[in-house]
């Protein structure tokens, strides 16, 4: 028998419970910030920036869906999905006061776990922008909502997105051979993951490293 037996109404309850604290909780945490950014709710005010990104070929490459032809498409997912629940955020750039990106996180309350997502504006690649969103995002799921894992995946190809994950402390966990069809293309999907208890390490010995850059760059000045 596979682990899908039928749930008593006890541990039913919980799971409603556990979603109930889980979406107050990014209710509480609307807005994060971090050194150049602001992680913040959309609002139909970010449509135009949206859907410069949204109409990139190159940045929906690997994306599930096909680039935006029209702004009226970019309006509707903005206002639809969006703004629709909470652990949706607007990347915005402090130094210019604009939307240049999305990330988001979902949370599987039966098993204290939760993926994400992101795209960011092109014109932005390169500068460890979502690395620096994403780490902020992976905080919040272990220091505030206190979840056991977070996992996230990205196909064969977009290597970067790969990359972004390993500077968050994320580990390969895998390669699944054409897993999904995307597209009308069948792709490899590549596994990552962090648990709470190695995020703590790497937390720690990050600080340690920034600490230690910082007495050579005194004892060297």
């Amino acid at each position: 028998m596979g682990y899908d037996i039928i749930r008593s109404e006890r541990e039913l309850r919980k799971d409603v419970s556990d979603m109930e604290n889980y979406t107050e909780i990014l209710r509480e945490n609307s807005t994060l910030e971090t050194e150049r950014l602001i992680l913040r709710p959309f609002s139909m005010d970010d449509a135009q920036d949206v859907f410069l990104i949204a109409r990139d070929s190159i940045v929906t490459k690997y994306l599930t869906w096909h680039p935006h032809t029209d702004i009226s498409q970019t309006e509707k997912v903005v206002k639809e999905i969006y703004m629709s629940r909470p652990g949706f955020y607007a990347i915005e750039l402090k130094s210019e006061g604009k939307c240049i990106g999305c990330i988001d996180i979902r949370v599987c309350e039966e098993h204290d776990k939760a993926s994400f997502g992101y795209m960011l504006n092109r014109n932005y690649w390169n500068k460890g922008y979502m690395t620096e969103a994403l780490q902020a995002i992976i905080d919040l799921a272990f220091s505030k909502l206190r979840l056991n894992r977070i996992e996230s995946t990205h196909l064969v190809g977009n290597e970067g997105s790969g990359r972004v994950m390993q500077k968050c402390g994320m580990k390969y966990e895998g390669k699944g051979l054409q897993e999904v069809k995307i597209k009308g293309i069948y792709h490899d999907v590549v596994h990552y993951a962090i648990l709470r208890q190695n995020w703590y390490e790497w937390n720690s010995n990050q600080r340690q490293t920034k600490t230690a850059r910082i007495r050579g760059d005194i004892s060297g000045s």
